[in-house]
């Protein structure tokens, strides 16, 4: 199947229209649709958005951002698998493409075998926010409060398998504690309800959560990264605030449909690795609080593996969507 793969392709692909645009065979004048499974305005649109509008201006080929949220990315990811595999339909997937085999019993797709990893192009760091009214103003004091009021603290979520249901689910593991889920159609909402009150924590990446944060809207105890973000050098990490090793990451990377000739995956990862170290866009996607990754397609294949496995540890057989 074609669907998840061609979603990472999304992105990849449209670097190499560009490249070979210079080339004796030209560029279709066809406009080149990119799907993100997630409303305007989430970590992973922005993103997109960046890199289509960074790549539309340097080639000159139209990239149409479409936004098909629903059901963890297997919305986007059906349109995704329904497109001709000839570049004109992409997809930046992200770290729920990880989680996805781990939730659903039946996915219309296999993860392993029916896509080729090109590139891992972002991670963002979740970043844990509480309402300014609460009496945490650091990771131990709400941990003790958990610890010492189960089931009593609920968390935001955009459903099961978001991101940010994964990083509550981990930082529930690590910090021995219990924490009720409630669940939105996405970031979003929850966002709405924590600025408003009516939710007393969530995890939102450092793209949505930072400029709330930093408006007073809402409170940032500390980021999921392995270290402090370089656009936010004061929040410190859940790692350092006592929970050593803790880290996760919203990640995002470029696929293609399983079936790609070598020559063509090497170009395209050649081409992305080459995009996310164009000065405008780098700057652009770091002031937002991604670290930017790169890497070859063998990197990008064992990670991806590796980030199932993981979730299979967190997403408990009783969470799973039959």
């Amino acid at each position: 199947m074609k669907s998840v793969g061609k979603c990472l392709m999304s992105s990849v692909v449209l670097f190499f229209i560009f490249m070979t645009s210079s080339m004796s065979q030209g560029v279709s004048s066809r406009p080149i649709r990119l799907l993100v499974a997630y409303p305007p305005g989430a970590a992973t649109d922005f993103n997109a958005r960046s890199i289509a509008s960074k790549f539309s201006e340097n080639s000159g080929q139209s990239i149409i951002v479409e936004n098909r949220p629903g059901a963890n990315g297997i919305v986007a990811t059906s349109v995704l698998n329904k497109a001709n595999p000839d570049g004109h339909t992409l997809m930046l997937v992200d770290v729920a493409h990880g989680a996805n085999p781990a939730l659903y019993a039946q996915l219309p797709y296999d993860t392993a075998k029916d896509f080729e990893a090109i590139v891992m192009t972002t991670r963002v760091p979740m970043v844990m926010l509480v309402h300014p009214s609460l009496p945490f103003k650091n990771i131990q004091q709400l941990v003790v409060y958990a610890k010492n009021n189960p089931g009593k603290l609920n968390y935001g979520s955009a459903g099961l398998g978001s991101a940010m249901f994964l990083a509550a689910e981990l930082f529930k593991q690590a910090a021995h504690i219990d924490m009720v889920q409630i669940a939105y159609k996405g970031g979003g909402p929850a966002l709405v309800e924590l600025m408003g009150g009516q939710l007393p924590t969530a995890f939102l990446s450092l793209v949505a959560g930072m400029p709330q944060a930093n408006s007073g809207r809402v409170r940032a105890l500390a980021s999921t990264g392995g270290q402090r973000s370089s656009a936010f050098p004061d929040l410190p990490t859940i790692s350092e605030s006592g929970l050593a090793g803790f880290e996760f990451y919203l990640w995002q990377a470029m696929l293609s449909p399983a079936g790609l000739p070598g020559s063509m995956v090497k170009r395209l990862n050649q081409d992305i690795n080459a995009l996310l170290k164009n000065p405008e866009l780098k700057e652009r996607l770091i002031q937002a609080g991604n670290d930017l990754m790169g890497g070859s397609n063998r990197e990008a294949t064992v990670f991806i593996q590796s980030e199932v496995s993981r979730y299979f540890g967190i997403i408990k057989p009783e969470m799973r969507i039959h």
